[in-house]
């Protein structure tokens, strides 16, 4: 719905002949910014296709037929309000790139602007060389709003308990999967209540996957680059909400995130945590691979074994692969002789027990796989699976062993076999 303040009509100044490679569109009602602006955008980057000295009605909006424009620059500081109205009015009109301007640095104005839909937040005094790498931005978006010609894959984790590992396993196996594959890759966090992917890498996003769910009538890849970051190896992270709370379970909403991001990356790696819905079954129904994670304990085992019995029958068998985190050999209280004694699932990968190595990790926000480990070792094996890249030939995998029936004594496995 048009916000009422924008039913006016306001007068447009003369369009401004082009030059540049980027066109721009300035609206800025404070004469001041507009003429430092008008000084600095206009160059051999881009040209002021337009400058309008008003906050534009709805009629003078449809009128400047923004779609035909690559940049829209929107002063703030004359009526913030309105200011963030129009540019969220625009976000679900046009592809344009947005950008706020703003006379002071103001943190809480930064974030509603972003959520707004804007791309950058220029602040005064703005440098010349903030303006050119906010344009070169822009450029680059321009080139990358046609899809790729061949979808992405997405894998996706679940795991068969709280605790598991799920988030620790889905954050290293990207990050090893973005430099075997030298692909771009980006990991979606699907937890939304208490998701950890950000806490695991060390980053502090300002956005969600909340913000794109909560505004899928403008959801598109202009809006939905806007709430990603990137990580210092390159990975790049749609993480979850940073407070606790219940949110929906739209799952056409993340099939749409997913599909957006499907254009856009060679990999989509989901970390769909421990839990069950319609966001889960939109990623499991897109996955390539499922990754479903469990430990050597009756509950965990328990939990795979029907998760394992619901994944088979309604995504299909061959797409799965377990991956039994925090193994011991020694140390495991399950006979691994009464084998196939339950479900015929073979583990396809087992990850060592190293507690240490992995709390470490944990508190410091260092990933698993900066350092050569046990751990590590298999994630790298993993995500060369995934991206299709021979195994070392110098170590040969150790045989498989049946899942359940090769780890639990035989009245155990009866029981749970029912």
């Amino acid at each position: 719905m048009t916000p009422s303040f924008l039913n006016n009509s306001t007068k447009l100044e003369t369009p401004v002949p082009p030059g540049g490679a980027l066109s721009v569109v300035l609206i800025a009602p404070n004469a001041l910014l507009r003429q430092t602006l008008c000084r600095l955008v206009d160059g051999p980057l881009a040209t002021l296709a337009r400058i309008v000295p008003d906050y534009p009605g709805a009629q003078a909006l449809a009128e400047l037929k923004l779609p035909d424009f690559d940049v829209v620059i929107v002063e703030l500081d004359s009526d913030p309000e309105r200011a963030l109205a129009l540019i969220e009015t625009i976000c679900q009109s046009a592809s344009a790139t947005v950008m706020a301007y703003c006379g002071k640095n103001d943190p809480a104005l930064l974030v509603r602007s972003m959520r707004a839909g804007a791309r950058d937040f220029l602040v005064e005094p703005v440098l010349p060389q903030a303006i050119e790498e906010a344009l070169v931005r822009a450029d680059a978006r321009c080139q990358t709003r046609k899809p790729r010609k061949t979808a992405g894959k997405v894998v996706s984790f679940i795991g068969a308990k709280g605790g598991a590992g799920v988030t620790m396993i889905a954050t290293n196996f990207a990050v090893a999967l973005a430099k075997e594959s030298a692909a771009k890759v980006v990991i979606v966090d699907l937890d939304l209540a208490l998701g950890d992917v950000a806490l695991g890498l060390g980053v502090k996003p300002a956005f969600s996957i909340a913000d794109a769910l909560g505004h899928s009538e403008r959801l598109d890849w202009d809006f939905l680059s806007t709430l990603l970051i990137e990580h210092s190896t390159g990975l790049t992270v749609l993480a979850a909400p940073d407070v606790y709370g219940p949110f929906p379970a739209p799952g056409k909403e993340v099939a749409k995130v997913l599909s957006l991001l499907r254009e856009q990356f060679e990999y989509v790696v989901v970390d769909g945590g421990s839990g069950a819905g319609e966001m889960q079954d939109a990623a499991l129904e897109m996955a390539e691979t499922i990754y479903l994670v469990t430990e050597v304990n009756i509950p965990a085992l328990r939990n795979a074994q029907r998760i394992n019995a619901y994944v088979t029958a309604k995504f299909g068998k061959l797409r799965l692969e377990v991956v039994l985190n925090r193994f011991d050999s020694r140390a495991v209280e399950f006979d691994q002789a009464s084998s196939r004694k339950t479900l015929a699932e073979p583990v396809n990968w087992s990850i060592p027990n190293d507690y240490v190595a992995v709390r470490r990790a944990q508190n410091s926000g260092e990933l698993l796989t900066a350092e050569d480990s046990p751990v590590s070792r298999v994630l790298v094996k993993m995500a060369r699976a995934a991206c299709g890249k021979a195994q070392d030939p110098e170590k040969k995998s150790k045989k498989r062993f049946s899942f359940f029936g090769s780890v639990l004594p035989a009245k155990v496995a009866d029981g749970l076999r029912g």
